[in-house]
């Protein structure tokens, strides 16, 4: 681990895609991360990651079992405005548009994008709306 320091608190422990091509993930990922304000935890010859999301090759020590299909994942977004900025990002760095920024029906203050990253997974950032939160991230340093 390049860091002595992550983020938790949330639902989801770790999520790993495995992909095809790792540069081309790289680069996706990257740039929607800048647009939320995810740094990257750390990379490798097989891999990277940021948060809770592991990325890595299916040679990866870390892949294990059979590759799967498809896969959803949202990031949490600050507000709309971060939703549009990572719609155009992930276009603009391969993403294949799978539902522009806009008003959903889930629940009222809805406001989602979503793409298909390299690998066909189905990617979104949602904007819930107006919240009060305890904190704004848990750290944990060890």
């Amino acid at each position: 681990m390049e860091t002595q320091e992550i983020y938790r608190g949330r639902l989801i422990d770790h999520i790993q895609l495995v992909v095809r091509d790792l540069d081309a993930s790289r680069r996706f990922y990257e740039a929607v991360f800048g647009v939320l304000g995810i740094p990257l935890g750390g990379s490798g010859d097989d891999y990277f990651w940021a948060d809770e999301l592991f990325i890595s090759t299916p040679d990866s020590d870390a892949a294990q079992g059979q590759l799967t299909g498809r896969h959803h994942l949202a990031f949490q977004a600050r507000d709309r405005a971060t939703v549009d900025a990572f719609h155009q990002a992930a276009l603009e760095a391969g993403g294949r548009d799978n539902g522009a920024p806009g008003e959903r029906p889930y629940h009222p203050g809805y406001y989602g994008a979503f793409v298909l990253d390299p690998d066909g997974n189905n990617i979104e950032a949602v904007y819930h709306g107006a919240a009060t939160f305890s904190a704004k991230e848990i750290r944990v340093t060890f």
